[in-house]
């Protein structure tokens, strides 16, 4: 029998979970990870690589590694976040014809939703490979801010990878599902979601087994990597006054800080001390290098991100203002999302509710696990919940004097329809346009065009005679279509809004075809890609040590090393794993050997 997926496409990291009997499970990595890094990359072959093999390309391939594709979903280029990121990130980020953000990878230009889907072709694949069975019905969740052009991108990568997305659904909603045997009573329930790349919070009100939204509202671009680049400032301020220069490192030198960064705001969620140590940051001559080892405390850190954790804390209070509840009217709130695990995050909310937060679920698996319980929801195997979910923004029209005409409320329960009925503005007028609006600002011009069109052959009549009714329609992915008929006559135009920053049918259609033709070729690929990845990786490291240390390796020792690599560039030549195995395991060895004897004599 075929099963269901639910999966967490994350901005830093994804997770797949699966209904086993009556619990949810979490498939892993062919390495073992439950978490799996949203990365992608090429390697020297130029195949696909995913999550932590992929993830470990940044030092030495960031050109060609693509992390935070989701931020650039339902974008413009010229955008300021778009913007901003840019000088996050190493790899190229591109104008499409359109005015959408792109990305340059592999030697071409790929669409977000095409390097999504290529990552989710990966999730596809290990689940059925770790379940030994097809894949039916998959529900993905996305942040609760998401617009229509963001869950259409999703929706759009998906079908890429060859999944059938049977419900598009929120993440902080998904997480109240996986809670839902552990919440006892009915209420009100704050869902706080601080993940590597997005916010969102959620209010939500639980009554008879029934959850509905009653408010929600977030930030795409406030998250973990926020956190992150605290740190990295503080490690490029201090190596900076210690050098008395301004620190410039290349690209490699600044994914070596970007990681021993997050390492450091990782471990400071359970300590109150981190040593920062970045060994060989900044070559000075020959003979001489600047090792960066320093102490960061807790409170260090929390100083440095408390702005962070406010602006949080401010949209938490305007999500509670606008349903017009008291903080101390919530029952209980649930963290989801990495970032959720930092102390000052559970204090604040503490001193904000007045009870301490909640998460005995893993928050970086509770996602996924509430999508998989959905996904059996819709199928019909989890019966005694139901889930009520709301618009982000609201939806209308743009009407005389640029106004701004609301036919659906923010915060209205989904699936719904709506309509209001509309005249013309000048006698004998036949032909009406209507522009599909959504946002809050009253003035049209202000909010997001979500896609115009026409309804033709109104009778001629005087201005304010013609009825004209638009209808708005949304179904449970959030998925907007809009309608106008003339009342009169009968005559109908309506239009399924599609991003502006969508694929043309013809591109998905080739992106599929491309996907399902090299789908096998590359899953029997991918065991032999991961291992010679590896081998790369620890092969490098050990024949610089070789070339820049050679003095503190003995003659016998430099001997072993040179035939070992000698067998090891032989053998990538070829295919034999288990060859490729054995070698991993002495090179590794070897490294970890000299690793020791290096880091010695650098702390004594």
């Amino acid at each position: 029998m075929a099963r269901n997926l639910g999966i967490d496409l994350g901005t830093t990291n994804s997770c797949i979970s699966y209904l086993d009997g009556a619990k949810t499970a979490i498939i892993p990595t062919n390495e073992g990870s439950r978490i799996i890094p949203s990365v992608v990359a090429v390697n020297r072959e130029k195949q696909h690589v995913f999550g932590q093999v992929a993830r470990r390309q940044l030092l030495s391939n960031s050109r060609d590694t693509i992390w935070g594709i989701k931020r650039l979903m339902g974008r413009k280029f010229q955008s300021p976040e778009i913007q901003e990121f840019r000088r996050q990130v190493a790899y190229e980020i591109v104008e499409a014809p359109n005015g959408d953000a792109h990305v340059r990878f592999a030697g071409r230009v790929r669409s977000p939703e095409e390097i999504s889907g290529i990552f989710l072709d990966y999730l596809h694949r290990l689940a059925r490979e770790f379940l030994n069975e097809e894949i039916a019905d998959t529900v993905i969740t996305v942040p609760a801010f998401f617009n229509d052009a963001q869950r259409q991108s999703t929706k759009t990568a998906a079908r890429l990878a060859g999944l059938n997305v049977s419900r598009i659904i929120n993440e902080p909603t998904a997480a109240l599902i996986a809670y839902n045997e552990q919440i006892n009573r009915d209420g009100l329930y704050a869902v706080y979601d601080l993940g590597g790349g997005t916010f969102d919070i959620s209010i939500v009100e639980v009554k008879d087994e029934i959850f509905k939204v009653r408010s929600t509202i977030g930030d795409t671009f406030l998250g973990g990597s926020d956190f992150d680049a605290k740190v990295i400032d503080w490690i490029a301020r201090t190596a900076s006054d210690e050098l008395q220069q301004s620190l410039k490192p290349d690209e490699q030198t600044h994914q070596r800080i970007v990681q021993a960064a997050e390492k450091a705001k990782i471990e400071l969620s359970h300590h109150e001390e981190a040593l920062v140590t970045i060994p060989y940051l900044v070559h000075r001559g020959s003979n001489e290098a600047y090792h960066f080892q320093r102490e960061l405390t807790r409170t260090e850190l929390e100083h440095a991100t408390s702005n962070l954790v406010e602006r949080t804390i401010g949209l938490v209070q305007r999500a509670l203002d606008e349903i017009n509840i008291p903080a101390a009217e919530i029952e209980q709130v649930i963290l989801v999302g990495g970032q959720s695990r930092m102390p000052l995050v559970s204090r604040r909310l503490n001193e904000l509710f007045g009870k301490p937060p909640q998460s005995k679920l893993n928050p970086e698996e509770v996602v996924s696990k509430g999508a998989a319980l959905q996904s059996e929801i819709l199928r019909g195997r989890v019966k005694d919940l139901l889930l009520l979910d709301v618009t982000p923004l609201s939806l209308g029209v743009e009407a005389k004097g640029d106004k701004f005409e609301k036919i659906i409320e923010r915060n209205s329960t989904i699936p719904l329809k709506r309509s209001r009925v509309f005249t013309t503005i000048n006698d004998n007028q036949q032909v009406v346009k209507i522009n599909v609006l959504q946002g809050e600002r009253a003035l049209a011009s202000e909010n997001r065009s979500l896609g115009e069109f026409t309804l033709v052959g109104i009778p001629l009549a005087p201005k304010g005679i013609p009825q004209i009714d638009v209808i708005f329609e949304i179904d449970a992915n959030g998925i907007v279509k809009v309608a106008a008929k003339d009342k009169q006559t009968g005559i109908t135009q309506s239009m399924k809004v599609q991003p502006a920053s969508g694929l043309s049918p013809e591109e998905i259609e080739r992106i599929v075809e491309e996907s399902s033709r090299f789908r096998e070729q590359d899953r029997q690929r991918l065991h032999v890609m991961q291992l010679r990845e590896n081998l790369e990786r620890e092969t490098e490291t050990v024949r610089f040590f070789l070339e820049h240390h050679t003095e503190k390796i003995d003659l016998a020792g430099q001997s072993e090393i040179r035939s070992l690599l000698g067998k090891v560039t032989k053998a990538l030549q070829g295919d034999d794993t288990a060859l490729l195995s054995r070698l991993l395991e002495r090179i590794q060895k070897q490294r970890n050997r000299i690793n020791s004897q290096l880091m010695s004599e650098f702390e004594s």
